[in-house]
């Protein structure tokens, strides 16, 4: 066994580095979040096989599964009807797995 000053020091210590490292991983996921783009999040819905509710600048709403993502398009495919809906007219993105 070490000193009991040291045993308590090294605790401590280890205890602010696994505080710094969580603040750190903290930052980055928000920071990661901030630089995302909405063609970013519809990538991840299509990845996980997510049904959205899509709401465009014109009022309509659009509900189906994301079947793919083009550089300015979504493709959403709602029972026999397949939508493609130009990124740039998205106003609201919900998604539900």
């Amino acid at each position: 066994m070490g000193h009991p000053d040291l045993v308590r020091l090294g605790r401590t210590l280890r205890n602010r580095l696994d505080d710094t490292l969580d603040a750190e991983q903290a930052a980055a996921r928000a920071a990661a979040r901030r630089r995302r783009t909405l063609r970013d999040r519809l990538l991840d819905s299509e990845d996980r096989t997510e049904h959205v509710v899509l709401t465009t600048s014109d009022g309509q709403i659009h509900r189906g599964l994301v079947e793919a993502v083009g550089v300015d398009h979504v493709v959403v495919i709602d029972g026999p009807a397949e939508r493609f809906i130009a990124i740039n007219h998205i106003i609201t993105v919900e998604a539900r797995s």
